[in-house]
């Protein structure tokens, strides 16, 4: 059994930890483990995740067995102000669990938390074919790419992907 549930605050060290997994699994042989610590500390720290809690025109959740979280996903309306692109910050799943539909039913939920959106973009590290592989089975397409994934500067290449909703 699974359910997607809101993100509490007393996930968030969990979710933190399922980051930092998820990101040296996915990751390390990319950039390093020095590296992926550095982002992870950086970018999936306890402040830096509750500040999503309050965001206004989000979604926090996770999948959830009852036990262990098995994945996270973060996405908002009106980035960059466009009030019809909802963006997807982030699906992650635990690696012991990947194939298994917790990120199938993380990526409905997104793509259904946002009535008003006319489309779903995101970004996705283009050496991450599996995560790329799993997109494009969901419907979305290449439309552009960057060299800074996430953030200004951050010298992440990655592939801009989008797909039309409703």
């Amino acid at each position: 059994m699974m359910w997607i549930r809101t993100v509490d605050p007393n996930d968030i060290p969990a979710i933190q930890a399922l980051l930092a997994r998820t990101w040296h699994a996915t990751y390390d042989d990319i950039y390093g483990r020095e590296r992926v610590a550095a982002l992870t500390a950086n970018w999936h720290s306890q402040p830096a995740l509750r500040k999503r809690l309050n965001k206004p025109y989000s979604e926090f959740v996770i999948a959830d067995d009852g036990e262990d979280i098995l994945g996270v996903a973060f996405a908002s309306m009106g980035d960059g102000g466009d009030d019809r692109t909802a963006f997807l910050h982030q699906l992650y799943v635990n690696p012991d669990v990947q194939g298994r539909g917790a990120g199938t039913a993380l990526l409905i939920e997104m793509e259904s938390a946002f009535p008003a959106a006319g489309r779903m973009r995101l970004e996705v590290e283009e050496a991450n074919e599996k995560a790329i592989a799993f997109y494009r089975k969901q419907g979305y397409a290449q439309i552009d790419r960057t060299e800074n994934c996430g953030v200004k500067d951050s010298g992440i290449p990655a592939l801009i992907m989008e797909k039309t909703l409703g």
